[in-house]
């Protein structure tokens, strides 16, 4: 069995700004997807609104913010701990976009700090800490009610930077379809 890659930041990693072409400080980050669990405004979805924020050292860093309702409770009155890590991989996965795209989750690892009462506000930061090659490093933490709020969560990830032929050799050829992607194309990808 392999060894999980590691989140520890290389040495020879190299900052990750942002992407001339990615949105600015104080706008608010798009949907990527109709049916993302994470970002969509969906019923059943985390429903994250994400904002780009000031650079922190160079890096690329977003805000995020999710209220925590009754449907997403593990424990009577708290949030169930696998939404936290959901919506720590949509906040450090927006904040790699920010820098370079197509990317996908390679390892996530959440340390919970303490629960999460339902009808409160999470606050989320990502930031990108570094780059080497196609690696990205994100790290992020939970603030309960503000931004500067007590820390519930940190999270450490590693995001790889993958082509197209990626999603179309492996998502569902009508989902493809129905974002607009001609069949022509997906069948090509898969061989």
């Amino acid at each position: 069995m392999a060894a999980s890659p590691s989140l520890e930041l290389p040495a020879d990693a190299t900052t990750a700004a942002r992407h001339e072409k990615a949105p600015t400080v104080g706008e608010r980050i798009p949907v990527h997807s109709a049916v993302c669990f994470g970002c969509a405004d969906l019923p059943h979805g985390l429903r994250l609104q994400s904002w780009v924020a000031d650079d922190v050292d160079g890096a690329a860093t977003v805000w995020s913010r999710m209220e925590l309702r009754a449907d997403q409770q593990g424990a009577p009155g708290l949030l169930h701990g696998g939404l936290l890590t959901a919506a720590f991989d949509e906040v450090l996965g927006s904040v790699v976009a920010l820098v370079t795209r197509p990317c996908v989750t390679a390892r996530l690892e959440t340390d919970f700090r303490r629960p999460m009462p339902i009808g409160s506000t999470l606050w989320l930061r990502g930031r990108v800490d570094g780059r080497v090659d196609r690696k990205l490093y994100v790290t992020g933490t939970a603030h309960l009610d503000a931004q500067d709020g007590l820390v519930v969560g940190t999270a450490q990830a590693l995001f790889l930077k993958v082509g197209m032929e990626h999603f179309l050799r492996n998502s569902r050829p009508e989902d493809l379809e129905a974002l607009g992607v001609p069949a022509e194309r997906i069948r090509a990808a898969r061989g």
